[in-house]
């Protein structure tokens, strides 16, 4: 299982993990799946999550989403689908 990071996946020095794995999302639509992605974050019962909040709180995270679907950029509804 992975572990997540406050830091892009991207970055070169990243922090440790902080939280635990919430699973692969994917979706045609990127607004509905930051959505998904943001709230399976906030509704996790996982201690850590509260560094990641604290970095996408910090960043606006929830506000570029919220500005990408008044754009039309996409929908923030979506539905989870599980595939296992």
């Amino acid at each position: 299982m992975c572990n997540m990071s406050v830091d892009c996946d991207c970055c070169a020095v990243a922090e440790d993990p902080k939280m635990a794995d919430i699973g692969i999302l994917s979706s045609l639509d990127p607004v509905a799946l930051d959505q998904a992605c943001l709230d399976l974050v906030y509704s996790s019962e996982d201690p850590g999550k509260k560094d990641l909040i604290k970095r996408i709180e910090s960043r606006n995270g929830v506000h570029t989403v919220e500005a990408a679907a008044e754009i039309g950029v996409g929908s923030r509804e979506y539905e989870l689908i599980c595939i296992d």
